[in-house]
């Protein structure tokens, strides 16, 4: 009988692409039980080759609501969130325990205005501490969500934690209990931000159980394009999960109660994989479409995870994702693609036609490197004929100023995992984090030239600083890595990226979002002078 963390395998080898004892096996029936770590039998979700999951298409896409400011005086827009827990039907046949922001997985999304400042309280309310971090932000570093900028539960008994007491004392913002307000000044065009925990060496369970959330900023260029708007644009969260048999979540910590850090040994090398696609806080969910054009904003969220998203069927002719942002804001004009990849952090922005469709087309996302039930993401039910405003356009924003020619690195960071069951930390040029060195200076207001190594793949997220990718693996860079970004992919090989260092001084980190690998110990500390 199959075990639990043989499921999660499974789905790495879809992943990496690799065979694994038994996958096969497990592929050949609509269903098998699996059994838990604590040897419950139960149900796991599996799929044939040439189907998906019995659970896959029958619950409703749910959009995020948008979270309202309490007060807008002062030019400051105030916002009140709190971290609780909650219940949430993610598959259909249980309720599952979360955390999350406001209650819901993800949590509310967050609307803003790009140059006008938001003051974001955030109320912890759950049983550990918590970190917020705006993924892609350009924040002062006591706003950044530092990995020891710890929130206390509100109702004590953390103060005397000693994980929390030796990373105190190498914080950013200092230790506050019950509520923190960060500050975020919005300085930068409109994109698709993110918010999540980042609490230290936690960041991959808390994260798992729902703290994370959308943040979109909005401008006046991106008001004047005719891109889809309202019900036409819609937010994509995705996150893959497993589950025990009574829908509890399932994540290896070797501490349940989060006091100790650390995963089981099977997760250090692939991180978390889960067996469940979730989209928006619910597992392969259906969305009715008009035969329009439609903006995804999609954001991978899951611990470990990439995704090789395909419109199955094709539309004629292909090209079924227009391109029209990265992770930090709109392309110069879009690029054109058949298929693309999204690892853990990153966002795109794509344009998705459904006039190319006839009315009763069943449109699925599929992730093209999974296995069974990981191979669907959702479906898109194609349903009338309409009018539509909306348009592709042929340009988007100006130009940005081209990054420096590729040439000598200004610095050198190899990302190495160790080989698998072996339980070596995974390193950064060979070294763990310690929240006391500092391994790059670089200066306010300048541009650098960084080559990123790994071994095997990792993607990589660069806290303040934004970057744009200039080769890969000795090459161009690909059509995808197009525009501003602050999280890449680095395969078994390597890229090399101008990275831009402005806003504020001070000490930020960069890692792997991979999050059990950067719990782990695969971060490390930049200091801007």
């Amino acid at each position: 009988m199959a075990e639990r963390r043989d499921v999660l395998r499974w789905g790495l080898a879809g992943t990496l692409g690799v065979a694994l004892p038994g996958a096969a096996a497990v592929l050949s029936s609509r269903r098998t039980t699996g059994r838990s770590p604590a040897g419950r039998p139960g149900p796991v979700p599996t799929a044939t080759s040439s189907g998906p999951p019995v659970e896959a298409f029958t619950d409703p896409l749910p959009i995020p609501a948008v979270l309202r400011p309490v007060s807008t005086t002062d030019g400051v827009d105030r916002y009140e969130i709190r971290q609780v827990e909650a219940r949430q039907r993610i598959r259909p046949d249980a309720e599952t325990a979360i955390w999350g922001y406001e209650g819901t997985f993800p949590g509310p999304t967050i609307e803003v205005r790009s140059g006008r400042p938001v003051a974001m309280t955030h109320h912890n309310e759950l049983p550990a501490p918590t970190v917020v971090h705006l993924h892609g932000a350009v924040v002062a570093a006591d706003h950044d969500g530092y990995p020891s900028d710890f929130v206390l539960p509100a109702g004590g008994g953390w103060d005397t934690d000693s994980g929390v007491a030796a990373h105190a004392a190498h914080s950013v913002a200092g230790v506050a209990t019950g509520s923190r307000t960060y500050r975020y000044p919005n300085e930068q065009p409109a994109t698709t931000l993110w918010y999540h925990d980042h609490r230290m060496d936690f960041s991959g369970p808390q994260q798992y159980r729902g703290l994370a959330g959308f943040y979109l900023i909005r401008d006046e260029v991106e008001d004047a394009l005719p891109l889809p708007r309202d019900a036409r644009e819609i937010p994509l969260m995705i996150a893959d999960r497993a589950f025990d048999p009574d829908g509890a979540l399932f994540y290896p910590s070797t501490d349940p109660t989060l006091h100790e850090p650390g995963v089981a040994v099977e997760f250090h090398h692939s991180g978390v994989l889960g067996d469940t696609i979730s989209v928006n806080g619910v597992a392969w969910p259906s969305c009715e479409v008009d035969a329009a054009l439609y903006r995804l904003r999609i954001v991978n969220a899951s611990n470990a995870r990439q995704y090789q998203l395909a419109l199955d069927p094709p539309p004629p002719g292909g090209s079924g994702f227009i391109q029209i942002g990265s992770d930090l804001g709109l392309l110069p004009r879009p690029v054109r693609h058949d298929t693309f990849l999204i690892t853990p952090g990153e966002r795109y922005d794509v344009l998705v036609d459904f006039a190319a469709y006839s009315p009763g087309t069943e449109v699925r996302l599929r992730n093209t490197i999974g296995e069974g039930p990981t191979g669907y993401v959702m479906r898109f039910d194609v349903a009338r004929r309409v009018t539509d405003e909306a348009r592709v356009p042929e340009a988007l924003v100006p130009d940005p100023e081209p990054p420096p020619a590729t040439g000598p690195a200004d610095r050198s960071f190899s990302f190495f995992s160790g080989p698998e069951l072996t339980g070596l930390p995974p390193t950064i040029n060979l070294q763990t984090f310690d929240a006391s060195r500092i391994d790059a200076r670089p200066a306010l207001d300048t541009t650098e030239i960084w080559n990123l190594t790994a071994d095997p793949s990792h993607p990589v997220h660069l806290h303040l600083a934004h970057f744009r990718v200039v080769g890969r693996d000795g090459g161009p860079p690909a059509a995808q890595d197009a525009g501003w970004k602050d999280t890449v992919f680095i395969p078994e090989g390597g890229v090399q990226v101008a990275v831009r260092f402005a806003g504020y001084r001070g000490r930020y980190v960069f890692h792997c979002h991979n999050l059990e690998h950067a719990d782990s110990g695969m971060m490390a500390n930049l200091e801007v002078q």
